[in-house]
């Protein structure tokens, strides 16, 4: 599968969407500031990567895809659940990376601002690319088993092939 950008959600998205996105996100920011002023800037900067925004892209992908989906006639609750789905996969798999960015910017920063954000960034790309490569390859083999009956929880199915 070949990873490429597309534009085409940009056009579907309506204006207020992004205020929607907008109003969470600054909210969320406005949040850990507050968070940040009470309990010192360490604690801030937790709140500060909860991903408010997350919360409203969710909501408006499964609306996207169900809406596509009722368009043509067919029920498109289910395909929008997997798309939202899909992309909470991915949210969590750039967390993983954002914390390795996190975890090599913090243990490198005494020696160079700048080489700590070009580290911490290259380890970035390196882990959330493999965790990405790792679920596809665990998700393919997983699924394949499924379908060859070998799965742990197809031994005891009498829809199991002998």
């Amino acid at each position: 599968m070949l990873v490429k950008l597309s534009t085409s959600a940009l056009k579907q998205t309506r204006w207020y969407e992004y205020a929607i996105r907008f109003v969470l996100g600054g909210g969320a920011t406005v949040l850990a500031g507050v968070i940040g002023s009470k309990f010192g800037t360490a604690v801030g900067g937790l709140f500060l990567a909860l991903p408010a925004v997350f919360c409203a892209s969710a909501t408006l992908i499964e609306s996207h895809e169900r809406h596509a989906k009722e368009k043509a006639g067919l029920s498109g609750r289910r395909r929008g659940q997997k798309a939202a789905a899909l992309d909470a996969a991915g949210a969590a798999l750039g967390s993983i990376g954002l914390a390795a960015f996190a975890a090599i910017f913090y243990a490198i920063i005494e020696a160079s601002a700048a080489f700590a954000f070009i580290a911490a960034l290259t380890v970035w790309a390196i882990v959330s690319v493999s965790a990405w490569w790792l679920r596809r390859k665990l998700r393919i083999v997983s699924h394949t088993s499924r379908r060859s009956g070998h799965s742990p929880s197809a031994t005891g199915s009498r829809y199991a092939k002998p």
